[in-house]
Order: structure tokens, then C-alpha cells, then sequence
């Protein structure tokens, strides 16, 4: 869910680039997608090490439930 939000935040990112000639505004959108690109990795880290883990069924299941886990 987490990938298909970002990818979603980056096609609108994209399109919004695609239907601006200014320079400044292309810009911000970049580096906000630059932005979005390490929130993604650091997702992704937490995922791989938060999977490492041995974890009680509880606090697993709420991890689940918040979407850190799959």
C-alpha cells in the first residue's frame, strides 16, 4: 500500500512538471520527489529490519494493522 501511495505522489508530481513552464516550480516538484524517493527507501529499511526482528503475536499484529508490516 505504502509503494502505491508513493507512486501514486509521484505520477501527480510528474504530471504537474509535464503542465508548468516554470523553471522554479519544476524545481520544487523535483526535489519533492527526490524527497518522497528517501522516505520511500527509509520505509523500506525499517520494513527489512523491523522483518529481522522477533516480535510478540500482539505487537506484530498492530504493526500489521498500521501498515508498517505485510
Amino acid at each position: 500500500m505504502a509503494s502505491d501511495t508513493s507512486e501514486t505522489i509521484r505520477s501527480l508530481l510528474e504530471g504537474a512538471i509535464e503542465r508548468t513552464d516554470d523553471e522554479e516550480v519544476h524545481y520544487k516538484l523535483r526535489t519533492a520527489m527526490q524527497l518522497l524517493d528517501v522516505v520511500r527507501v527509509r520505509n523500506e529499511q525499517l520494513s527489512d529490519t523491523l522483518s529481522a526482528v522477533d516480535l510478540d503475536e500482539d505487537l506484530e499484529a498492530r504493526l500489521e494493522e498500521l501498515g508498517y508490516l505485510e
